[in-house]
């Protein structure tokens, strides 16, 4: 069975534009781009061809990506949710126990994540190991990088949109 993937109506309404956008304005342009290179002639040596394949390939499977996304989706409201624990829509800052730093993460769901901006899936390695403490608790967990183990110094709820 698969999990469900919590977001914000925000974060929805932003993963199904894009669906639409996908579908409607790139995958005709795709098509069109297919079959002018079909119309050039021999496929087996037509490096146009073979490329728009490949693209709608991907866009495909782009496509196909959204669409499980929003067929798994859970609407969640920050607003519901309690403030004394790490949660979906909190911002939570903590000390990095191994390398002494202080980091700040927004967990978000899909369609709102932005890792440059520190919004980081509430999903993610970083966001299971972090959601349930309160404030002075000690989280370790495991992440593609290695085990981490983060205290928590603060939780706050920021406007997210």
């Amino acid at each position: 069975m698969q999990e469900s993937v919590p977001m914000t109506r925000d974060g929805y309404n932003r993963l199904k534009a894009e669906l639409e956008r996908l579908n409607s304005e790139e995958m005709p342009k795709v098509a069109e781009k297919i079959a002018a290179a079909r119309a050039e002639g021999d496929l087996k040596e037509n490096a146009e061809y073979h490329a728009q394949r490949e693209n709608q390939g991907m866009l495909q499977r782009k496509i196909d990506e959204l669409r499980m996304k929003l067929s798994r989706a859970t609407i969640i409201d920050p607003a519901t949710l309690p403030k004394d624990v790490v949660v979906f829509g909190c911002t939570v800052t903590v000390e990095d126990l191994n390398y002494g730093d202080e980091e700040q993460f927004t967990f978000v769901g899909a369609g709102d994540e932005d890792y440059d901006s520190g919004k980081i899936l509430a999903t993610s390695p970083l966001g299971q190991g972090l959601i349930g403490k309160k404030v002075g608790e000690i989280a370790e967990f495991d992440v593609p990088a290695g085990p981490q183990r983060m205290k928590i110094l603060k939780i706050e709820f920021l406007d997210q949109k």
